[in-house]
């Protein structure tokens, strides 16, 4: 028969010996964490040596604490051990969190074996302890919120260490989740210390993973470009200037992309994106996007936008407003000349259709007329192509393409006929609009101009159908006659 004082020594060696192998484990496998398991070995030893010397200053108290601290050096140990050893092996990584909660419900448990065993009466320490808790819990609302949003945040890993997030006008690294409050390390070295319960009411942005593969983080770099320039000729700059770059931490894939995301007094706002691959180089990043594509605008002879304010001054305002219109009106009277199917008026008449041009840009892929639409106007192409597709039997041909000097949607303005082609813009195209009435001002004043006008839409109708495709379907051309005689019966002209 084992005495009882013999019995507890046994107990107390078999814990200091599962305790001891416990440590030579995590010392050997887990090297970072070597200083807590340290710690807990030197614990251990002063627990022993408490044991050992009991017996000699026989003190009851002595042996019941270093009995209560072996224990908790044990429950440590274990919980590390499972956590971090076993778990991980089965290829599961609870948060750090849920081992604290662990160690603390493993030492209360004691706690309360220990009241238990010296004969403590627990259900009225129970009691008590939910009065206590109530009121701390109550008085600690805060605190407690604190707590319990450390405890959320790491069981959904929502965030975790090593994330890259931005709150508000704080974007950095995360170093820390603690049971109060989250650590956030910027770039400028500083740490930013959030409560929890904070995180937990307001959203934020992960904007780089902690993961072995993080996802790209899409970037905007605004410009403001003069419209001088043309809008798809400044996002194909920007794509470019970013793209033939090769800067590191921009990624090939996605793409860059340039958008013109507003029109404004003066200029365009556009927008360069890209994306980044470290959230760590976003500003140092941002600025080499914008100065190769700086460089490229200037490069391309586009100005940069800045804000304009008009103010009339009527008496040295009107002489340059004056030259504009001129300057206008005669690039208007030189495309007008330029054109076959006005080559019999004369330049007064010419002068006087150029006054009802409008000016008509389209972006390439507009549809700028729609085969069998009524529309009695005309169009001068004087920079860009244009494609022509005659629709039918649900397919679409080719017939010819635009180049700039062409002229379409005559036989529309001059017999007021459907359009007889979709026409699309293949590139960036600028036009000018002759409508009907401006055209009929001349015709009116001089009706023998129609007969002129048929004889070159016959020969043109001619000429298209005698090179159209070989699988193309037209309709036979139609004679001067038949022609002036539509236009005679459009522009209730007398015979």
């Amino acid at each position: 028969m084992i005495p009882a004082g013999g019995m507890l020594r046994i107990e107390m060696g078999l814990a200091m010996a599962v305790a001891l192998a416990l440590s030579l484990v995590l010392l050997a496998r887990l090297p970072g964490d070597r200083p807590a398991v340290r710690n807990m070995v030197l614990l251990l030893g002063v627990c022993a040596i408490a044991e050992l010397a009991g017996p000699w200053i026989a003190s009851p108290a002595l042996a019941t604490a270093a009995a209560a601290v072996t224990g908790l050096v044990v429950i440590r140990l274990a919980v590390m051990f499972v956590f971090r050893l076993l778990l991980p092996a089965a290829r599961a990584r609870p948060a750090r969190i849920v081992e604290d909660i662990a160690v603390g419900a493993l030492f209360i448990a004691w706690g309360l074996a220990l009241l238990r065993m010296s004969g403590v009466e627990l259900t009225g320490v129970i009691a008590t302890s939910a009065v206590v808790t109530a009121v701390l819990a109550f008085s600690m609302q805060e605190t407690l919120g604190n707590v319990l949003g450390g405890v959320v945040l790491q069981l959904d890993r929502s965030v975790g260490a090593g994330d890259w997030i931005s709150v508000d006008n704080v974007s950095g690294r995360v170093v820390e989740i603690g049971w109060r409050h989250t650590a956030i390390e910027t770039r400028a070295g500083e740490t930013v210390v959030l409560p929890n319960s904070w995180l937990m009411k307001n959203h934020f942005s992960v904007v780089g993973s902690r993961g072995e593969s993080p996802k790209p983080w899409r970037r905007t770099v605004l410009f403001h470009v003069d419209w001088s320039a043309p809008p798809s000729a400044v996002c194909d700059a920007l794509v470019r200037s970013c793209v033939e770059a090769g800067i590191a931490t921009v990624a090939a894939s996605p793409a860059p992309s340039a958008i013109l995301i507003d029109a404004t007094a003066g200029f365009g706002r556009y927008a360069l994106r890209y994306w980044l691959t470290d959230p760590r180089a976003d500003d140092g990043t941002d600025s080499q996007v914008r100065m190769h594509a700086l460089a490229a605008l200037q490069r391309h002879g586009f100005r940069l936008g800045t804000p304009q304010e008009e103010r009339v001054l009527i008496k040295d305002n009107e002489a340059h407003r004056e030259a504009l219109r001129a300057a206008e009106h005669a690039r208007r009277v030189d495309a007008l000349s330029r054109v076959e199917l006005f080559a019999s008026l004369t330049a007064a008449e010419r002068a006087t259709l150029a006054a009802h041009l409008v000016y008509a840009p389209f972006v390439a892929g507009d549809v700028m007329t729609h085969q069998g639409a009524a529309a009695h106007w005309l169009y001068l192409v004087i920079s860009g192509e244009a494609e022509v597709w005659r629709e039918g039997g649900g397919a679409r041909q080719l017939v010819s393409v635009l180049e700039p000097g062409s002229v379409f949607g005559e036989m529309a303005l001059m017999t007021g006929e459907p359009r007889r082609a979709t026409v699309v813009a293949r590139t960036d195209v600028v036009c000018y609009r002759l409508d009907k009435p401006g055209f009929e001002t001349v015709l009116q004043a001089r009706p023998d101009v129609a007969e002129a006008i048929s004889k070159v839409l016959s020969s043109r109708e001619t000429e298209l159908f005698a090179h159209r495709a070989p699988d193309a379907q037209m309709a036979p051309p139609k004679s001067d006659k038949d022609i002036l005689l539509r236009m005679r019966r459009f522009f209730a002209l007398e015979a």
